[in-house]
């Protein structure tokens, strides 16, 4: 089975404000308030859809949430490279395929 790659960052320079928006929204965010006695996570797209975290930058998910995440990606003008990849079993486990 074939999986989207989907490499991106913002584009220099940038605002060290909008780069964090953009990991909140793609990744979610763990936060606390009043001191660290309530706990919760904002989430964030990647938590709706089934993807592998290869390394900072680059996620691979399957063919049907590829527009999801370029739609994202786009709002925040990122540079964006996209290839089609063969999945090998760990992938297909992570996504939740086999």
């Amino acid at each position: 089975m074939n999986g989207i790659l989907i490499a991106y960052r913002l584009r220099t320079p940038h605002d060290p404000n909008v780069a964090s928006a953009l990991v909140k929204r793609l990744y979610g965010q763990n936060t606390s308030s009043q001191g660290g006695k309530y706990r919760y996570r904002r989430k964030g797209l990647l938590d709706e859809i089934s993807s592998v975290r290869l390394i900072r930058g680059v996620i691979i998910v399957e063919k049907k949430n590829k527009k999801k995440i370029l739609e994202l990606l786009k709002e925040f003008d990122a540079e964006v490279y996209v290839r089609e990849v063969i999945l090998i079993r760990k992938d297909l486990k992570a996504l939740g395929v086999e």
